[in-house]
């Protein structure tokens, strides 16, 4: 909720009131209130009982910004009735913290932290009538800690400590408890090693009140001493091992009062199981999910067992719960949701209900979390139902456990955020997203958090990413996006990176206000804050890729905020998506000016040529493809040269040999673009970038080659680099492309860097020097010249179907010409934009003494200029400004220069009249480079 308040009131034969910013008219009869007359809804005339309801449904944040609005108010909000309970875990509270809290916890009765920053504080709160703690993230909590806290509490009742393990503590802060505690009667405690038959039986002596016991993940425990515990009446040793089950069996059948046993994820067997159910007179339930022992005997079955439940595997879990209930013979459909509405209620029945939603819901997160094997089936046919149905519980930490437990269980593989689809589906089709959407409106900021982490996780999947959109959830996490608790933020960011993935809900989360919250979490939490800072830059640079949305993240103050933290954040995870964001940024060249935005803006080029050096290939790579983009803006690729972009970019070409493809091809797409500029391709050439740019031409992967291609066929437009590409033994290399690419481009290009290399200007740069290194140098280009203008040609004749080029050469009539420019196109050269002098030198091979460089020259002249091209207009201008049309139409007439030349000259001066003819009608083209 946002600080002001805007929750709308409503009383029994009371005005409505509304945000005291918001003016409204007071209607009533004509006669006693004029029509016109307008007031203000006073906010500090409502009852005290209203008020202090508004306190109860707000988060600590938001009560302490409505209590400083006026003394009133501010001493309703230090009541005691709003401080029986603190949930700290989503805030940062240690030593420091605790004095401001003090003064407010005299009467406070519950307690949940996070952490031993935490637990450390939890003594200088002086809350001595504190009944309940409950504490996660306790690997780090030693004995010293809890056992002042037990000292300080001694009218403690509940204390609970897990899911994640206790490692530190041991079974003298045990017994400390049970010395300092008389009053307890639940102990839950997770991952300890050892617990010893002296902590136990302090338990037993100090605490006989003690009901509800916990060893949950435990090494070993003393069985023996557990059968001492005669007031226990619900205990769990679920994921213990070592247990010796003779000595169990023959303590705990024993137990007086033992009603509900819970040996989940143990090495339990069915004859075990058959044992406690015939001989323990007073258990009622037994819990053994997840007990691989136990479902190796698929003939065992729990029917015989009369009176008695066991939850496993292979029962039903809400069928086998029914029989708890007197009337059991309906079975409804969901036995929790079927007991929670019961007007009529049974407290033992509500104990033993209230301790299996939890056990099942803490056993269901662990068997998801462990990844178990052949629990497909399981949660398939009743373990997604199950979650579902928890995640209705009136307790607040199972609804969040079950809701963490739906976020983990679809997963497959959470590095590639792959989930189960069946799993997914089947949580959509029982309704769940319509839950989990709800959850997320609760006012409890954990909820917020698990279910906000639900439902990202399930949008991986399109059809449940498409059913959270139409349930509305796009606009939830918009605003969960807005939160200040930083983990609710966190995964309301995380389900916007998932749901922008789908192009079709971009401009929802646009319209939805999800860009500003984006970019606006990024200047909220700059650093420290590495799971927030990477999902909401992630979820830009999937916005940014559509044209509009880039937009929308520039106009927000994206820009800013993406190099801020690329520039800043040292969390790699973060760097990546920052690059990332910004390479989509740039990608809309042709619409928008968010390529020059992104160059112009201070540090942003600097700091992506610093993290093409970073350690971390993704970062390299997001950071190399960043630049890529961003050199097809002129001044964009000067200053990238400035800031050592070519020197980088060489290092990282050179170090990429063994990479992703990925990576390598950003970094051959980084050095293409900047080889656009004449000083840049020589400085390429001179630092080293060809050699690893003919390897990367090299590579099996037809992204990378084609890639590597386009930039050696740069570089060769500069007779030195051509020579350094014959040094190197690029001739081969190119003419292997030509041979065997499956990409046309990749073969057109490598045929072009061929065609420059040998037009004859790298023939004057190679005679420098001795007369005999002149003339080894003659020998070994007039090789290598043979080799690249014989498969020149033959790429050349790839593109002349014969029937059809006999044809063309025999009539230049338009239909006939048609065809074979339709038959010779590659339609991805259109997005080639060349120079002028680019231009020309193709112009100019049209008059060289080999065939086979004219016939080139022609078919790239028909590539650049045919219609439809995205700069064919550009490259037909400048061949019109230059009067290129001339030698054009020498070409086309001479004798001596072959047919295929002839024809292909022919159609590029048609595509010139064409453009010609576009340009006469006064359409308005863009001539933006991508």
């Amino acid at each position: 909720m946002s600080r002001r308040v805007r929750q709308r009131v409503e009383e029994k034969g009371k005005n409505k009131l509304e945000s005291p910013s918001y003016r409204y008219p007071l209607i009533g009869n004509d006669e006693d209130v004029a029509p016109k007359v307008e007031d203000y809804a006073d906010w500090t005339s409502l009852p005290y009982d209203t008020v202090l309801y508004l306190f109860t449904r707000l988060n600590y944040r938001d009560r302490a910004s409505l209590a400083s609005t006026c003394r009133t108010w501010r001493s309703l909000g230090a009541s005691s009735c709003l401080w029986n309970s603190l949930d700290l875990r989503a805030h940062k509270f240690d030593l420091s913290m605790a004095p401001t809290l003090a003064t407010r916890c005299a009467h406070l009765q519950k307690i949940r932290f996070r952490g031993v920053d935490s637990a450390d504080a939890i003594i200088h709160l002086r809350a001595r009538k504190l009944l309940e703690i409950s504490g996660d993230y306790c690997r780090k909590i030693t004995d010293a800690t809890l056992s002042m806290i037990a000292a300080r509490h001694e009218a403690l009742e509940s204390l609970q400590l897990g899911p994640d393990f206790c490692e530190k503590i041991t079974s003298d802060a045990i017994r400390v408890i049970a010395f300092c505690c008389p009053k307890l009667k639940k102990l839950r405690v997770s991952g300890m090693r050892d617990i010893t038959s002296e902590a136990i039986e302090s338990l037993a002596k100090h605490c006989p009140q003690l009901s509800d016991l916990g060893f949950i993940d435990c090494l070993n425990i003393n069985e023996e001493a557990l059968g001492k515990v005669v007031s226990v009446r619900y205990l769990s040793v679920a994921g213990t091992t070592n247990i010796k089950w003779k000595v169990a069996l023959d303590n705990w059948e024993k137990l007086p009062k033992l009603t509900c046993l819970d040996v989940s994820r143990t090495t339990i067997d069915h004859i075990a199981v058959s044992r406690l159910l015939k001989s323990s007179q007073s258990l009622k339930v037994l819990c053994a999910l997840n007990c691989p022992f136990l479902e190796e005997d698929k003939s065992f079955s729990s029917n015989k067992f009369k009176g008695k439940v066991l939850l496993a595997m292979f029962t039903n879990t809400f069928d086998e719960l029914a029989s708890i209930f007197a009337d059991n013979s309906k079975k409804p459909k969901d036995i929790f949701a079927y007991w929670r509405d019961l007007i009529k209620k049974d407290k033992s029945i509500d104990e033993i209900m209230l301790w299996i939603e939890w056990i099942i819901s803490h056993t269901l997160l662990r068997i998801a979390e462990s990844s178990s094997q052949g629990v497909n089936d399981f949660w398939l046919n009743q373990g997604a139902t199950l979650l579902l149905s928890l995640m209705q519980s009136t307790q607040e930490d199972v609804q969040e456990r079950a809701a963490t437990g739906l976020a983990t269980f679809i997963v497959v593989d959470d590095e590639n955020a792959s989930i189960d689809c069946g799993r997914a589906e089947a949580v959509m089709r029982d309704g769940g997203i319509r839950l989990l959407l709800e959850l997320a409106k609760s006012w409890r900021e954990g909820l917020q958090s698990e279910a906000a982490k639900a439902i990202a996780n399930l949008s991986v999947n399109a059809k449940v990413a498409k059913a959270v959109a139409d349930e509305g959830g796009i606009s939830v996490l918009a605003g969960l996006a807005k939160s200040m608790n930083r983990l609710v933020a966190e995964e309301a960011a995380g389900g916007l990176w998932n749901l922008s993935v789908g192009e079709e809900h971009k401009n929802a989360i646009a319209q939805a206000g999800g860009v500003n919250a984006l970019v606006d979490l990024i200047f909220r939490w700059p650093t420290g804050c590495d799971g927030v800072l990477e999902r909401a830059a992630g979820a830009l640079a999937n916005l940014a890729a559509d044209d509009k949305c880039s937009t929308e993240v520039a106009k927000a103050g994206g820009v800013h905020a993406l190099v801020m933290l690329a520039r800043n954040c040292k969390y790699e995870g973060a760097q990546e998506q920052a690059a990332r964001a910004l390479a989509n940024l740039a990608a809309h060249g042709d619409s928008n000016n968010n390529n020059a935005a992104v160059g112009q803006e201070a540090g942003a080029l600097d700091a992506l040529v610093q993290l093409t050096q970073s350690l971390h290939d993704g970062v390299k790579q997001e950071a190399a493809g960043a630049l890529w983009n961003l050199s097809f803006d002129d001044k964009n690729r000067e200053s990238i040269a400035a800031f050592g972009g070519v020197e980088a970019l060489v290092a990282l070409a050179k170090s990429c040999s063994n990479a992703s493809t990925g990576l390598q091809e950003r970094a051959a797409g980084a050095l293409w673009g900047l080889s656009v500029s004449e000083a840049n391709s020589i400085a390429i050439g001179r630092d080293g970038g060809i050699p690893p740019l003919i390897a990367l031409a090299g590579s099996e992967a037809e992204d990378v080659h084609e890639t590597a291609a386009g930039a050696l066929w740069n570089l060769a437009f500069n007779p030195g680099n051509a020579l350094r590409i014959v040094e190197e033994g690029g001739v081969k290399s190119l003419v292997h492309l030509c041979l065997t690419s499956v990409s046309k481009m990749a073969r057109f290009m490598a045929a072009l860097a061929l065609a420059y290399m040998f037009d004859g200007r790298m023939d004057e740069y190679a005679m420098i020097g001795t007369s005999s290194e002149s003339a080894s140098k003659s020998v070994t280009l007039n090789g290598a010249r043979m080799m690249a203008l014989k498969h020149i040609g033959a790429f050349i004749k790839t593109f002349m179907e014969h029937q059809i080029f006999t044809g063309g050469a025999l009539s230049f009539a338009p239909s006939m010409l048609a065809q074979v420019a339709e038959k010779a196109r590659i339609p991805e050269a259109g997005h080639l934009r060349c120079s002028g002098s680019e231009i020309g030198r193709f112009v100019a091979m049209l008059r060289n003494h080999d065939d086979t460089l004219k016939a080139c020259a022609a078919f790239a002249l028909l590539q650049f200029t045919i219609p439809g091209g995205r700069h064919a207009m550009h490259h037909a201008s400048l061949m019109q400004n230059a009067g290129e049309a001339r030698a054009l139409r020498s070409a086309a007439a001479a004798a001596n220069v072959p047919r295929g030349a002839r024809i292909f000259a022919k159609i590029v001066l048609r595509n010139l009249e064409h453009h010609q003819a576009e340009s006469s009608k006064g359409k308005k083209v863009s001539y933006n480079r991508i």
